[in-house]
């Protein structure tokens, strides 16, 4: 019974190395973004704890093989993913000031490598433990490595597709460590060693169980204007409101603001957007790539555009429809990958518009030449394109970039900028067209008393300051290669700094 116990403890361990590795996503994305640099880090990290681990069992099983010190490993990673929902946010601020690739990774070291370390021990300890003989270490030793696997093949796909959007990430957190508590526990009482020792375990366990089941992990404070706080397949998505407007944030940076009265929007991309209905005699067929909180579709909805919306995340068409007063009978949204519906469609569109972009990174297949080409195809004659993302500055690098790739399909582009200094950070409008760019509408100044804040002054203001960026000195993007993720970089950790102290101010970052 006790070695054949063995195998639950591999197959267990394995389990949560995987866990961890895609929770490490869900506990460090909404701070820093899930992007490259991100899963690259819980890589290095898992790799290397791993690494260690299996070094560190191997010799410690040589000098004491015994399974009382197996549980106990066990029983020290569970502990440690007790801490994880706790500690998290004093590590982040700690790691915050170091830089974007610095500090998710020292966080990433920092919260997983102990417990993964612990878990890295456990299979060559095992397999100490288990063989008999020389004879069959070998057979011993595949065993318990397949059985380890399949465990983590098990739990990515558990984790991922149902119990992070249906559990949570900090309970679930908080469930994978009593598991191996539980684990480690049951261990004990087979070995009987250690009385005390398995006594205590199992009352960490019970404790923490009640823990998982009891405490209000992720819940919302609406009395402190936290809404709600959904997990969805691609995000961790929170409704937030703060003095009088409300936010929709996905993974930690802000795609929707409106007046949490009447749902008007207060985003300056949104009214910089309504800029493409001037290009056109009379209201047309608009596909929007990417719904957010549903300003843009609702504005063009109600000026009588015939409009269709494709959205990855249905947790986000729920969440619009719920809190941000998105009416979901004026138009289809599209619950699908936005380069799979280009891809399926075959239909065409006056005017289609890519909102689809965070701060964390550029959807990096959203802006190459090939899907360019292929939006290219879906537009109408004299059909328009518009691109809204984040750039530090007017002529930041990726402006350009973009601008470089549209040139290899449109004759002409124009940026718009939605913020006054050319130096700052903020959202830029890109237009593409084979036409001209010069709106069938003219575009009127506003009256001297309008708020600099206005819809009509930042329509004005975007277009009065229209310029053709410099794009000869970029290669432009594509499916093959594309540095984007690299680029947004600097913009993802100036973003994030200032969401964090504007949110922190009242208590409501994460």
């Amino acid at each position: 019974m006790a070695h054949a116990y063995l195998y639950v403890v591999v197959f267990v361990s394995g389990a949560a190395v995987l866990a961890l590795e895609i929770l490490g996503t869900r506990i460090l994305g909404p701070f820093y973004g899930v992007s490259l640099f991100l899963w690259s880090a819980l890589i290095t990290v898992t790799l290397l704890a791993l690494s260690l681990g299996y070094a560190l069992g191997g010799r410690w099983a040589d000098r004491s093989p015994n399974v009382g010190r197996l549980y106990a490993l066990l029983a020290s990673a569970g502990l440690w993913c007790l801490i994880i929902p706790i500690v998290k946010h004093p590590v982040l601020r700690l790691t915050e000031p170091l830089g974007l690739r610095v500090a998710v990774l020292l966080a990433a070291l920092l919260l997983f490598a102990p417990p993964l370390t612990s878990l890295g021990m456990v299979s060559p300890y095992a397999i100490r433990v288990r063989a008999r003989s020389l004879q069959v270490v070998g057979r011993t030793a595949g065993d318990l490595y397949a059985v380890s696997t399949v465990g983590s093949v098990l739990s990515a796909l558990l984790t991922g597709f149902i119990l992070v959007p249906q559990v949570g990430v900090a309970r679930l957190t908080f469930g994978v460590g009593v598991g191996l508590l539980l684990i480690a526990a049951f261990g004990f009482a087979l070995a009987r060693r250690s009385a005390v020792t398995g006594t205590a375990v199992t009352g960490a366990a019970v404790l923490a169980l009640f823990g998982v089941t009891h405490l209000p992990f992720e819940r919302a404070q609406p009395e402190h204007g936290l809404l709600a706080v959904r997990q969805s397949p691609y995000a961790e998505i929170r409704v937030v409101d703060l003095q009088r407007r409300r936010h929709l944030l996905i993974d930690g940076a802000i795609h929707t603001i409106v007046d949490r009265q009447s749902g008007a929007p207060r985003f300056p991309y949104v009214a910089v957007m309504d800029v493409t209905r001037n290009f056109f005699a009379q209201p047309g067929r608009l596909l929007l790539v990417g719904l957010g909180g549903g300003s843009v579709f609702m504005n063009f909805a109600r000026a009588g555009w015939q409009v269709e919306a494709v959205e990855i995340d249905p947790v986000v068409v729920e969440v619009a429809q719920q809190y941000f007063y998105f009416d979901p009978s004026l138009g289809p949204v599209h619950v699908l990958d936005g380069r799979q519906f280009l891809t399926q469609t075959d239909e065409q569109f006056d005017l289609i518009l890519l909102d689809a972009f965070g701060s964390s990174s550029i959807p990096f297949h959203l802006v190459t030449r090939e899907v360019f080409a292929l939006v290219a195809t879906r537009l109408a004659p004299n059909g328009l394109l518009g691109i809204n993302l984040e750039a530090d500055g007017w002529h930041d690098t990726i402006v350009r970039a973009l601008t470089a790739t549209l040139k290899t399909r449109f004759r002409y582009v124009l940026a718009l900028p939605t913020f006054d200094d050319p130096g700052d950070f903020g959202n830029m409008v890109l237009l593409a067209s084979d036409r001209p760019l010069e709106p069938l509408v003219s575009l009127e100044k506003p009256h001297e008393l309008a708020s600099r804040q206005s819809a009509a002054y930042r329509r004005w203001f975007a277009w009065e300051n229209r310029f053709v960026p410099e794009w000869q000195d970029r290669p432009p993007l594509t499916d093959d290669l594309n540095p984007v993720d690299t680029w947004s970089e600097r913009i993802n950790l100036t973003g994030r700094r200032d969401l964090h102290r504007y949110f922190g101010r009242v208590g409501l970052d994460w």
